[in-house]
């Protein structure tokens, strides 16, 4: 009874921060300036970065809190240093570090497929996991960044629905799952990993989110070669549930449920953005760099 209690209200605290969020990254996405999104998403990836210091075993508040300054002061070089004019998309930094994203998650989908064994080879290593958090959060932040300044020039809201579009897409995704997983779950996805994730909420996590997006690319000003479209969104469902699981991986291996308590109900950022840190990089890499479907 104490059980279905805390799961209620857990469920409670996740939809009230739910209805309190969307609205507020909504309206930051179409409100603030490009600058203003650059130092949010710089701010994110900084808190995402104090908390991987968690999952890389930093047991030590003051080497997180570097960790976090580091890599904020980072970020905010490579990005201060290019012409807000220029097309991020356009920039060899932006791409390397994009494909490279792609090698990153194909590794992780790897290391997963091979865990508990795979863990042998870094879970020792410090620096290792500090490797595989650059590697995660590092091109989300390139990706976002090019995301929401596509055709700025030409329309300011051109990218505001792209970065909209991706979130819709993995967040129905995740809902989709939650959904499908608790009413109709049976079959094991991760067992070792996230003994609670299944195959059928991957299926429902699936259908939901195309359905949904599929509304969404109706009444919203966004235009792609659909047969581009479609594909680049699955492969980016699947990416997003991969992040979820590379996570999940990482906070076994450390030890604790929650990458951070940031947001009441939800956890830590990392807990809310690790499928957009696969999705994200990989969405772009298909859609723009590869087909150049739009």
């Amino acid at each position: 009874m104490m059980r279905i209690h805390l799961k209620h209200r857990l469920l409670k605290y996740r939809l009230i921060t739910a209805v309190i969020l969307i609205p507020i990254v909504t309206a930051a996405l179409f409100l603030l300036p490009l600058m203003g999104f650059v130092c949010l998403i710089l701010l994110v990836c900084m808190l995402s970065a104090w908390e991987w210091g968690r999952l890389a075993g930093l047991t030590s508040l003051s080497q997180r809190i570097w960790l976090a300054i580091i890599f904020g002061f980072f970020l905010a070089f490579i990005s201060l240093r290019i012409s807000p004019s220029r097309p991020f998309l356009s920039l060899w930094q932006a791409k390397y570090t994009l494909w490279t994203a792609l090698g990153w998650w194909i590794s992780a989908l790897i290391l997963l497929l091979c865990y508990p064994c795979s863990a042998r080879f870094w879970r020792k290593s410090r620096l290792l996991r500090l490797i595989f958090g650059l590697l995660t959060i590092l091109p989300f932040f390139w990706g976002m960044l090019a995301l929401r300044q596509y055709h700025y020039d030409i329309n300011h809201f051109s990218g505001a629905w792209w970065v909209l579009y991706v979130m819709v897409l993995v967040w129905s995704a995740d809902s989709g799952a939650y959904i499908f997983g608790r009413m109709f779950g049976r079959h094991k996805l991760a067992q070792t990993i996230s003994p609670r994730k299944t195959w059928e909420g991957v299926i429902g996590g699936l259908i939901t989110s195309v359905v949904i997006t599929c509304f969404f690319k109706k009444y919203s000003p966004i235009h792609a070669e659909l047969h581009a479209l479609f594909l680049s969104s699955i492969i980016s469902i699947i990416a997003g549930m991969l992040g979820d699981l590379t996570e999940s991986m990482f906070k076994r291996e450390a030890g604790i449920k929650d990458s951070g308590y940031v947001i009441p109900g939800h956890g830590g950022i990392l807990d809310r953005i690790d499928s957009l840190t696969a999705a994200v990089p990989v969405f772009i890499c298909l859609m723009f760099l590869t087909f150049h479907a739009i």
